[in-house]
């Protein structure tokens, strides 16, 4: 039985590196589209999270072929990698937001944006549902916290479906750079939780 929940297990964390990669091409192309920071941001995060759903592949498919400390301390040191690249894309949005709304830069209206928010906020909350119930009935710390942060994606998915939203409905073009502070925030907080914890999500 273990063993097929861990081949489930595995097949989650390609999904997951696999849907991220695509969503972070996608959203970045219609970023840079419409001129939407929100949209980019949202894009690099995705890039990040595929990193983070590539270190539980790696870690999956090495069970039992390494020893458990072996797993933890190579894990531990990818994450602090990954902490780092949220703090490097973290300050690129913060940037990018203020001067947008200091230069009153207004996006375009992104369809496509609006799609993807949307498409990600039905399939994120199904992805961390099966990672939660698989990551507790097998037992793996490290996929209930990459489940915490599929969840964390599905929060940021409305955020962005909102700002998006505002723009293309009522023409708020400051919606867009807000939104990218909110995401700053979630970046910081995501550098900050994987360095304290040296795993991808407090559990």
């Amino acid at each position: 039985m273990d063993s097929r929940l861990y081949k489930k297990a595995l097949l989650l964390s390609y999904f997951t590196v696999g849907y991220n990669f695509l969503e972070g091409v996608v959203s970045i192309v219609a970023g840079l589209l419409a001129g939407s920071i929100a949209l980019i941001g949202f894009g690099l995060d995705s890039f990040v999270e595929s990193l983070s759903g590539g270190i539980m592949v790696w870690r999956l498919s090495k069970h039992g072929e390494i020893s458990l400390e072996e797993e933890e301390k190579i894990e531990a040191k990818a994450i602090r990698l990954i902490a780092y690249t949220f703090f490097i894309l973290g300050a690129y949005v913060l940037y990018e937001s203020i001067k947008k709304l200091y230069f009153r830069e207004i996006p375009d209206p992104s369809l496509l944006g609006i799609i993807i928010a949307t498409f990600s906020l039905i399939v994120m909350p199904i992805l961390f549902y099966m990672k939660y119930r698989i990551g507790r009935a097998i037992e793996i710390g490290s996929l209930v916290a990459d489940s915490k942060q599929t969840l964390a994606c599905v929060f940021l998915s409305l955020s962005l479906l909102i700002g998006l939203g505002l723009n293309y409905l009522y023409g708020l073009w400051w919606a867009d750079p807000i939104v990218g502070l909110i995401i700053v925030v979630f970046l910081i907080g995501e550098g900050y939780g994987a360095l304290k914890e040296e795993r991808l999500c407090n559990i």
